[in-house]
């Protein structure tokens, strides 16, 4: 990586090239190798083509990409496998001690952490502390369960017995995503590392930066040197690890095709995958709604990160009664979304990660007009006031009406901040309509009629579903979808049998009864 050096003072990591001055003290070295194993920065083997790397905010050049190739891929899980051998023998309490300081320094780091994701992201900074804080409550829980992980003893005839012990699979393989760069590897991280794996970790190309640190992070807490690794790279890269014959498991959080390519590459090896993708989640709202709230959970399921969530519940179903109070409400409130510099505080809305992401998501936009949708509000590029982000790249949140089922906006996943809003009249007229879909991430309904809201999340097909909220994701419960949108959970108790697996032992205590 070669990036931008701060004129003012150049000793210090970055500077952000919208503000002039240094994004921290100083701690956080983006001009050296963004790759990370055997307990330190490393530079790529390859020679080839190197890849820009942008701040969505200015759309200006943060760093180059070097993707690591089969030499660098064999000396990560080389070093993965290294750990492993350490790691696995250690105590859940020990274990669970490291992983505990870890969680203490990125507390200690939070800011720091926070602002570098938003220069890489563009999302706003008090979203990217509370991503952080996530990140950081997940590798806690964890923790916590490190020395809990147990087997079972089951009585048998005549005294003998047997038991069951859960154990780690050894090398396993994350690929996260760039719209929650630092949260996705800490969760990948938590449950294997807490099970006595070790990792190699692949960020997505488009936000690079942030898992280094948590790398490093890993290291200062006293983990053993190749337990976390980072390597860069996209789709080659990706490959090398996937068919790797010494990795023993691959999670990927990202887009349904690409999950599909890891699923099948994996199957090769017969290796397990955890794969969180797409979504494109109703959120049903009843004429019984308390308006306020179901108007605050319409902007928390469609505006977080730019829209950029793949839980984002962007059909909203509104019953035909309310509609229109509704749709005002919530169009007003989308209107005032405060959209510009994502460090600031005032800042509600950041920048969308890339400029293809941004063409791409306003040409979202123009088909929903060209199918008969109305463009209530929004839709459009925005320009904000400081002349510094005027390469950046914003738009102004966008609220669809006149919406139908068949409608392109409606049916697939734009992965930005448009909504779309139908409307319905029946219970059972919307939850055909809600699961006529292929993807099945998450789903929602704010009612007041308790047994409504039951009935209607038993008979949604989804995995993670809310009632009279959305869009929360406590590390303390399971996430993940139903159907195209994935297999296996993050977070929660269940997600430690995604990272271990179990040997059944059968003790006799008596003779032989053999047939022979």
């Amino acid at each position: 990586y070669s990036c931008h050096r701060c004129p003012v003072c150049p000793t210090s990591s970055f500077r952000s090239v919208h503000h002039g001055g240094c994004v921290s003290s100083g701690t956080v070295d983006i001009t050296v190798p963004l790759n990370f194993w055997a307990g330190k920065r490393r530079t790529s083997h390859e020679k080839g083509h190197k890849e820009n790397v942008y701040e969505p905010a200015t759309g200006r050049v943060l760093c180059h990409l070097e993707p690591c190739g089969a030499v660098d891929i064999n000396q990560a899980v080389n070093a993965a496998k290294s750990a492993f051998g350490h790691w696995s023998k250690m105590s859940g309490m020990e274990r669970m001690k490291i992983m505990i300081e870890a969680a203490h320094i990125i507390e200690s780091r939070r800011e720091e952490i926070a602002e570098m994701e938003v220069v890489n992201n563009g999302k706003s900074i008090t979203e990217a502390r509370l991503d952080v804080d996530s990140g950081r409550l997940c590798i806690e829980y964890y923790a916590g369960l490190a020395s809990t992980l147990a087997g079972q003893h089951v009585q048998l005839p005549g005294g003998s017995f047997a038991y069951t012990r859960r154990e780690p699979l050894g090398v396993c393989v994350g690929i996260g995503a760039w719209n929650y760069p630092f949260q996705i590897a800490s969760w990948k991280s938590a449950p294997a590392l807490a099970c006595g794996n070790s990792m190699v970790f692949k960020p997505s190309p488009v936000t690079p930066v942030t898992a280094v640190l948590l790398a490093e992070i890993y290291a200062q807490a006293g983990a053993p040197d190749g337990l976390f690794n980072v390597v860069q790279g996209s789709q080659e890269t990706g490959s090398l690890l996937c068919h790797h014959p010494d990795v023993a498991k691959v999670s990927f959080t990202g887009s349904v095709p690409t999950g599909k390519k890891i699923m099948e590459m994996a199957s090769r090896g017969v290796k397990p995958v955890t794969l969180e993708l797409g979504g494109k989640s109703p959120l049903l709202i009843f004429q019984d709604s308390d308006l306020e709230n179901a108007v605050r959970g319409a902007l928390m399921a469609n505006f977080l990160s730019q829209g950029q969530v793949c839980s984002n519940g962007t059909r909203v179903f509104v019953q035909r009664d309310i509609l229109s109070e509704f749709v005002e409400e919530v169009v007003k409130r989308t209107q005032s979304i405060e959209i510009g510099d994502p460090l600031l505080e005032t800042t509600r809305m950041g920048a969308l990660v890339s400029k293809p992401h941004l063409e791409k998501v306003l040409s979202f936009v123009e088909q929903a007009k060209k199918e008969g949708a109305s463009v209530l509000c929004g839709g459009e590029p925005f320009v904000p006031s400081d002349p510094k982000l005027k390469g950046g790249y914003y738009m102004t949140p966008c609220v669809l009406g006149d919406c139908t089922d068949e409608m392109t906006c409606v049916k697939e996943e734009i992965f930005g901040p448009v909504m779309s809003v139908l409307s319905f009249e029946t219970e059972e007229e919307v939850l055909h309509r809600a699961n006529n879909t292929t993807l099945g991430l998450a789903a929602g309904v704010f009612t007041r009629d308790v047994r409504r809201a039951h009935r209607v999340v038993e008979h949604l097909k989804a995995g993670s579903c809310f009632i009279n909220n959305y869009n929360i994701t406590p590390v303390e419960v399971p996430f993940g979808g139903f159907k195209m949108s994935g297999i296996g959970r993050e977070n929660g108790q269940v997600t430690i049998e995604h990272y271990s697996q179990l040997k059944t032992v059968f003790v006799e205590m008596g003779d032989v009864d053999s047939l022979f």
